[in-house]
This record gives C-alpha cells, sequence and structure tokens, in this order.
C-alpha cells in the first residue's frame, strides 16, 4: 500500500512540502511544491491540520520508576539521598508491576510523539529475572520501536556501594542473562523493532570485571553499551576514591570509549574529557528535565556536539522527572541550553534534531530519526488547535516555544500506532486504574 501524507502544516524535512510516500514501512518519496507522488497511490491521509516531525526517540529511561512518582521520601533531594529513598521501596518490584510500568511508560512516551524508546532496567530483585522478557512483550503489543538495555548492578550496600543486597545479582548470573537475551530478541537488521543493549548501572555499582566483560558481549552480538556517567560530583568523588581517577578515564581503562557506547547524563566533564569524548564518538544522552529536578548541573551539548560528540534526548526514570513525555523533554531542552549558551546560540532546530537524528545516532541507528527517502516510516504528526497556539506564526517553532505536549497521530513503520491522540488497541482509562492500583500496593507493601 502507497500511503500519501499529503500537504502538512508544517514538515521537518526539505523538499517536502507537500508531503510523503509511505510504502511497505519505508518513506518512498518526498513530494515537493507543485508536484504529486510520481506513481498512483492507495491512500491519501490529509495532514493539512499537521506539523509532522520525524518519530521522536528517547535514549535513556526507567520505565519500573512510573510506580514511585513524586513520593514523599524522595522529593526534593539530589540524586545520591534520591537514590537511598527509592531503593528500599523498588526493592518491592513484582513482575505484575513492573509489566503495567512498562507498559505505561511506553503508551505515555508514544502518545508524546516517540516511536523508539530505550529503558536503562538495572534492578532485579527476586522474581524478576524476565524483566527484559516482559519489556519486549509490551514493546511489541503496542508496535513500539525499542533497544531493550540488559541492565546490571552486582555492588550493594554490604559492598560499599548504594542499592540494597535484594536488587542485585552476582556477576556469572548477570552475564549469562545478558548471553541469553541477546541471542533471543537483538535483530540488528535494518528497520528490526527490537535490539538489545548491555548497561551495567554506573561505575559505583559494579565491578570492573563486569564492565570489561559486558565489553567482550558487546563485540561478539554487535550490540552497543550504555551506562551513567558524569551525572554528580559525588560521583566523580567516588571514583576518585575508589578507582583513583575521574569517571571518563576510568572508562578508558575499562574499554568503554568507543563509537558504540552511548551515556546517560554526560553533565560533569572538563575540556579533555569533551575532547576525548569526541575522538571516540561515544554518545551522551541529554536527560533536561531529571537534571533540572534532581539539581544535577547543566550537560555542555554544544561543547560535545562540537568534538563530535552524538547528542540525543533522554526522559530519565519516572522518579526523577515525574513524567515520560519526550515533546516535554525537548522544550526543556531548549530552556536550560538558552539558559546555559544564550538565547541566540540554541535554536528549536537543535533540539529537535536531538530528539531525533541525534538520539538515532546513540542508538546506532541509521534507519530512523529523520524524514528521508529510504528511512523507516517513523513520525509524529501534531495539530495546533489548542489554546497554547493559537497566534503563533511558525508551526515548528511553535510545537517547542507553546508547548506541543501530545501527537495527534503517531505512525511507526508505516503503520498508525496513535490515532486523534490516543493509542490504537490501549483502554488508557483502564491501563490509568490498573497502574494506579498496581502503585498503591507497592507502596502499601511497606
Amino acid at each position: 500500500m502507497r500511503n500519501w501524507i499529503k500537504d502538512p502544516l508544517a514538515i521537518l524535512a526539505e523538499g517536502a512540502e507537500r508531503g510523503i510516500v509511505v510504502e511497505n514501512g519505508r518513506i518512498v518519496e518526498l513530494v515537493g511544491v507543485g508536484k504529486e507522488p510520481a506513481a498512483p497511490v492507495d491512500t491519501v491521509f490529509d495532514a493539512s491540520r499537521h506539523a509532522v516531525l520525524p518519530g521522536l526517540v528517547n535514549t535513556h529511561h526507567h520505565f519500573y520508576q512510573t510506580l514511585t512518582r513524586a513520593h514523599p521520601d524522595a522529593i526534593n533531594k539530589e540524586l545520591f539521598p534520591w537514590l537511598q529513598a527509592l531503593y528500599p521501596i523498588w526493592s518491592r518490584l513484582t513482575p505484575e508491576g513492573f509489566r503495567l510500568a512498562t507498559r505505561l511508560a511506553l503508551t505515555e512516551l508514544m502518545m508524546s510523539g516517540c516511536t523508539a524508546a530505550s529503558d536503562h532496567h538495572y534492578l532485579f530483585p527476586d522474581g524478576l529475572e524476565s524483566a527484559m522478557d516482559i519489556q519486549v512483550e509490551e514493546a511489541t503489543a503496542l508496535g513500539m520501536r525499542m533497544t531493550v538495555t540488559r541492565g546490571s548492578m552486582n555492588l550493594s550496600v554490604k559492598d560499599g556501594g548504594l542499592p540494597p543486597d535484594s536488587v542485585v545479582q552476582d556477576e556469572d548470573t548477570i552475564l549469562a542473562d545478558c548471553e541469553r537475551v541477546l541471542s533471543r530478541y537483538h535483530n540488528a537488521s535494518e528497520g528490526g523493532l527490537i535490539r538489545v543493549a548491555l548497561a551495567p548501572c554506573a561505575p559505583f555499582t559494579v565491578t570492573k570485571r563486569l564492565m570489561t566483560e559486558s565489553v567482550a558481549l558487546a563485540e561478539r552480538f554487535d550490540c552497543r553499551l550504555h551506562t551513567h556517567l558524569g551525572e554528580t560530583h559525588d560521583e566523580d568523588a567516588y571514583c576518585l576514591e575508589h578507582f583513583g581517577c575521574r569517571p571518563v578515564e576510568y572508562l578508558e581503562e575499562l574499554g568503554w570509549l568507543n563509537d558504540k557506547v552511548w551515556l546517560a547524563h554526560g553533565i560533569h566533564f572538563n575540556d579533555a574529557e569533551v575532547d576525548r569524548l569526541g575522538k571516540h564518538r561515544v554518545g551522551v544522552s541529554h536527560c533536561p528535565t531529571s537534571n533540572m529536578v534532581l539539581a544535577s548541573g547543566q550537560c555542555r551539548t554544544k561543547e560535545l556536539e562540537a568534538a563530535g560528540v552524538p547528542v540525543g534526548l533522554g526522559v530519565d526514570g519516572s522518579a526523577s522527572n515525574d513524567n515520560s513525555n519526550l515533546m516535554e523533554g525537548v522544550r526543556h531542552a531548549l530552556m536550560i541550553n538558552r539558559l546555559t549558551y544564550g538565547s541566540g546560540a540554541v535554536t528549536h532546530f537543535d533540539v529537535l534534531r536531538w530528539a531525533t537524528e541525534g538520539s538515532a545516532r546513540c542508538l546506532g541507528r541509521d534507519d530512523i530519526g529523520a524524514i528521508a527517502v529510504g528511512k523507516q516510516a517513523d513520525l509524529a504528526l501534531y495539530t495546533l488547535d489548542e489554546l497554547r497556539f493559537s497566534g503563533s506564526g511558525d508551526p515548528l517553532a511553535a510545537l517547542v516555544l507553546c508547548g506541543a505536549h501530545q501527537a495527534d497521530r503517531v505512525m511507526i513503520s508505516g503503520e498508525w500506532t496513535i490515532e486523534d491522540g490516543m493509542p490504537v488497541g490501549i483502554d488508557v482509562a483502564r491501563l490509568r486504574v490498573e497502574h494506579g492500583a498496581a502503585a498503591k500496593r507497592f507502596l502499601e507493601a511497606l
């Protein structure tokens, strides 16, 4: 079927003023000014009310945290105290609660215009050994493109780490399951819906052996690597005390500085470290909302990009963001980066690029992140009908500056997954009730 998405109000692509043609899950034609599709089409979607973007790509999240948003024990804290308050609660995570948390996070992301997501799951209390399988099942059912990151922690309180003993696993268990998940789910082919990455949580929650063995597995399976790095000054102090070096130097010692790695946050890098990361093309997931909520600092996005670092966007966990809306994160990225660099130095095109093309590069994908012939037909369409947009002159700028937060239509691999603002095949009201009940049980269990 050839579908013409016709005459958009605005579109983030050159030479597509009259829209695009989608066939077999790909973009096959851009239709320019005064032109018609080169060949007959089977269906036409009138996009004259819509501003059209490439589907947004989320590079960092913790789905399970949707169960503890705005938790009274954790609000108004910085990262380490925040973690110490929430780890005992998260240790009660069950497979049923995790499934609903995943379903809600994916649905919320998709409704914001997200077509591809990565979740960093590193918490494995007894009974949750099938966490990766649950996430694949939920993403597949929803039609979401996803990089499932098999996270890990093997240093707990007894080892001088932060997490309680009950949520960590031993090295051999972790590595065996990493290999299982890679063998079963990793699809590196063009257009593959599910890919797998390996993601030890952070330098202060895993051993050196786990970090280096993860590199070896990634090389065997041609997958990517992910971890938290450079989020707080506390992390710098920890690495200096325990390893005798700063986090980036420690990462290089472990073989983690290469173009298959992307890092979450990347705030506290000095000039030499920025240059080193750029030299090795290590990606950085900028998480502006979380960084502001926890007052962690401001990512050096412009310097990182100038050095050659792919910069993408992430919403981060829904307990450090209290939301899973990537379009909202785009606006926050504009605001905090203008505060850092000046009003003329960062534009709406910059932050939209980070959320699409830049994020796709972080995930190692060249088949998504842009509206171009040959790319996967992953699209987010927004109307400008709400009061917040009244009076706006530039539709694409208005999406960011006026605060768009919900897509009217979303397409993944040529299939509509959001229609009239609602996910296809998902009862949102029921999901809200079930997820809310799971969160309540989760907290009452304490």
